[in-house]
């Protein structure tokens, strides 16, 4: 099928998603005479784009709060925060520490601060953090995991990369979330869970990175209980009625200043 095609098909889509307000896989399929794989290759596609959200068997459109916040991703504001998050993640670190990186961008800019580490040994599953890890000066010993490749979180998945984490231990964990319930703990777009949740059951810190205006964000996908997570980085950004809550789950609150100290490591 033609580029064109498969736009005007997931153009489609959408226009009757919000018509109807929830669709389902095979019906999809049904409609458009396409397979299921490529029905969800398009779901997946407009979920990136936050057209949409997936759901188990289909998709549901995007809250409002959720459209708003993602267009703001990469402006100026957003990309200040996450670097003073990773500045403040990047202290947590010693020379010679055995961490773990998982995908996503407030992750990634933990990165360059890696740069003045010595000795580290990195696991990631994100074939993107390897290829950063590579180019810095100070080349840390890079593990991957391998495993199933999801396009979703453009990173390895599944039972192989499980079994591989666990040959190892690891000092820290790095991980960022889609959201934060306060009641329960980090939530997530992703239906695939079990590759963080073995990250975490592996490393003696669990530091999670997010952004503030993420907190309180009720996504369905359960990911890290608080219960797994020992350290949280945000922004100076959060309520001090949000770091109370989490605090009272027994976790750690780091709220990083916004500064122009931010703009380097």
């Amino acid at each position: 099928m033609s580029k064109r095609n498969t736009q005007q098909r997931r153009h489609q889509i959408v226009s009757q998603l919000l018509e109807e307000g929830e669709v389902s896989v095979d019906q999809l399929a049904q409609r458009f005479s396409a397979s299921e794989v490529t029905i969800r290759k398009d779901l997946t596609a407009l979920e990136k784009s936050g057209q949409l959200l997936r759901r188990y068997g289909g998709a549901v459109p995007m809250p409002q709060d959720l459209v708003s916040d993602s267009n703001e991703i990469g402006s100026e504001d957003t990309s200040t925060c996450k670097l003073a998050i990773a500045k403040a993640a990047a202290e947590r670190i010693r020379d010679h520490n055995r961490i773990i990186i998982d995908s996503g961008s407030t992750t990634g800019a933990l990165l360059p601060a890696l740069n003045q580490k010595h000795g580290l040994v990195v696991m990631t599953n994100s074939i993107k953090v390897a290829n950063a890890l590579l180019e810095l000066e100070n080349e840390p010993t890079l593990l991957m995991t391998g495993g199933t490749w999801d396009p979703h979180s453009e990173a390895f998945q599944g039972q192989v990369a499980e079994q591989v984490l666990r040959s190892y231990d690891f000092d820290q964990l790095f991980i960022g979330a889609d959201g934060v319930d306060l009641a329960r703990g980090t939530t997530t777009f992703n239906e695939l869970i079990g590759l963080s949740r073995q990250m975490a059951e592996l490393a003696r810190e669990v530091v999670v990175m997010i952004e503030s205006d993420k907190i309180g964000r009720r996504i369905p996908n359960m990911e890290l209980g608080w219960d797994s997570i020992d350290t949280l980085i945000t922004d100076a950004n959060l309520s001090p009625e949000a770091k109370a809550a989490i605090e009272r789950q027994g976790v750690t609150v780091i709220a990083a200043p916004l500064s122009e100290s931010t703009n380097k490591f």
